[in-house]
């Protein structure tokens, strides 16, 4: 009985453990593009400058 707590805990916990974890390494992302092309967020792709 006390093995099935133990283990039911356990897997309750293990989600909000895994989103603390997530929300600790909040690190900006840079996105680097060839030369003479730019990052476009909207397809969130490089893009050929143009112009």
């Amino acid at each position: 009985m006390t093995r099935t707590l133990i283990v039911a805990a356990v897997l309750a916990l293990t989600p909000m453990v895994a989103a603390a974890e997530c929300s600790f390494h909040k690190e900006e992302i840079v996105m680097t593009c060839v030369d003479g092309t730019v990052y476009d967020a909207q397809s969130r792709s490089c893009v050929k400058v143009t112009g």
